[in-house]
């Protein structure tokens, strides 16, 4: 997988249980994937369509990094599926555990919103993925 972004739990990112609430996670998740997919496709104008089931295994309190992988699950036609996780790095010892992991989909689109291919050149990269 490849390392994609680090982001810092900061007191602003917590929750009522003490904990980085889920939705800031989601959207650092997002954020990522969606630039990632961006960048992948180069083109500006992939949007998400579809975030599968997320687990979050563990809490991230204050002053926890967070570093944030990727890979490539599937290219269709005008479509982009990855796969994100979310690990909690431990400064003092290197160890990284798993935070939460999920599926993005996302979706080449045009002015209009309407999808459209992703470019040829880019999709033969990943022919070797089922589409």
């Amino acid at each position: 997988m490849e390392k994609l972004a680090i982001k810092l739990c900061m007191g602003r990112d917590i929750g009522v249980h003490g904990n980085l609430f889920g939705g800031i996670m989601l959207s650092w998740l997002d954020e990522t994937a969606a630039t990632w997919a961006c960048s992948i496709c180069k083109n500006p104008n992939m949007v998400t369509v579809k975030i599968d089931e997320t687990i979050f295994e563990r809490p991230v309190k204050v002053g926890n990094q967070v570093n944030v992988y990727g890979e490539v699950k599937k290219m269709g036609k005008s479509s982009l599926t990855v796969y994100i996780e979310a690990r909690g790095y431990n400064f003092y010892t290197g160890e990284e555990k798993l935070v939460c992991s999920t599926i993005f989909i996302f979706v080449r689109i045009d002015e209009h919103g309407d999808a459209i291919p992703i470019e040829d050149s880019v999709r033969q990269q990943y022919a070797h993925l089922k589409a």
